[in-house]
């Protein structure tokens, strides 16, 4: 086999992305050089950030260039290598992009433990997971009998967060899309409660059901949904609560990394602030790329967790290359059920 494919950015997009923003071509496989390793990947992650790599906004990561291959997390095999810690047949992760193959150097790998699926590499024991752990354990301080919510509480990043919350002895309650997700994030990932957003057109009756559902108000608020969600948990906040924030998956599609303007989100600034300081809260924004130093302490921790069935994980895997922009697509309205991946 000397062709592999690839999906590039064909245009930037306006509003939520479309299959018409991709190119799937057709390219020959490139030859490693010097320290470096080729790979073979099976799956890829697709995760919520990389819609604001599809703008043209400064940010803190450069945008992908119009033409150049989406960016993305994948698992493989070593196909080739000039790198003696990377044989061939070694199982790795690398940032190879939505595509069949990649070519990177040797230092930019992690050799992975075949003792469970590579996918995992992807979710739970990946990005998404990492900055959970990382969110909650470094940001959010939580102390046994607080209490924790957290939305999108059944994708990688908020079932992470609740389940060891739970295991640090806090009540939490999830925010997910759709009876179904409720289900899974009290019987699969043992929240003690789950409001489902989509039952509640605004964010009052939103927040009435989570006041039931939080009769101690909140302590820590996992933010990475912004939004109604949002405007419906910040005045159940209680005094010098704390609120990790990593994402705003509801404004994305509005461009520039979600300014929520055009929905009128805008307007709660004021209100947004006064409630910041009347509670004393604590904001904390992060980017889990410049913590990537407590990487091996998070995998220590919680590679145990998951090998022994203690911390779960559920994968939605999309088949094909040629499928990943319908499962972007789709992801970024609430359709996947657990951490979304590509199958090669």
């Amino acid at each position: 086999m000397t062709m592999m494919q690839q999906m590039t950015l064909a245009r930037r997009p306006e509003g939520a992305p479309t299959q018409a923003d991709f190119n799937l071509e057709t390219c020959p496989i490139p030859t490693p050089g010097a320290s470096e390793v080729l790979v073979e990947v099976s799956h890829f992650s697709l995760d919520p950030y990389m819609r604001g790599r599809m703008d043209a906004a400064k940010s803190y990561a450069a945008s992908v260039p119009i033409g150049g291959v989406m960016e993305a997390g994948g698992v493989g095999r070593v196909i080739a290598s000039n790198d003696a810690r990377f044989g061939v047949g070694d199982q790795v992760f690398g940032m190879f992009g939505w595509a069949s193959h990649g070519v990177v150097k040797g230092g930019a790998l992690r050799k992975l433990d075949d003792a469970l699926p590579a996918t995992t590499a992807l979710g739970v024991l990946g990005m998404p997971g990492f900055t959970g752990w990382y969110g909650l354990t470094q940001r959010g301080l939580p102390q046994a009998g607080e209490t924790l919510v957290v939305a999108a509480a059944t994708g990688p990043v908020g079932s992470m967060v609740g389940q060891l919350a739970r295991r640090a002895g806090l009540r939490v309650v999830g925010i997910a899309g759709g009876a179904d997700k409720c289900s899974m994030a009290r019987d699969e990932f043992g929240f003690d409660a789950c409001i489902d957003h989509r039952a509640h057109d605004t964010a009052r009756d939103l927040r009435t059901a989570l006041a039931d559902a939080c009769p101690d108000g909140v302590d820590i608020y996992f933010e990475n949904v912004a939004g109604k969600t949002l405007q419906a948990i910040i005045p159940l906040m209680n005094v010098h609560g704390r609120i990790p924030l990593c994402g705003m998956v509801s404004w994305y599609n509005e461009g520039a990394l979600g300014a929520g303007a055009s929905t009128g989100d805008s307007d709660m600034l004021p209100w947004l602030w006064r409630n910041l300081l009347v509670s004393r809260l604590t904001v904390s924004g992060f980017i889990i790329s410049d913590h990537f130093d407590q990487f091996p302490t998070f995998l220590r921790e919680v590679a145990p967790l998951v090998a022994a069935g203690d911390v779960k994980y559920i994968e939605d895997i999309a088949q094909g290359l040629e499928n990943a922009p319908a499962a972007f697509a789709a992801m970024l309205k609430g359709g996947n059920r657990g951490k979304q991946i590509v199958a090669i």
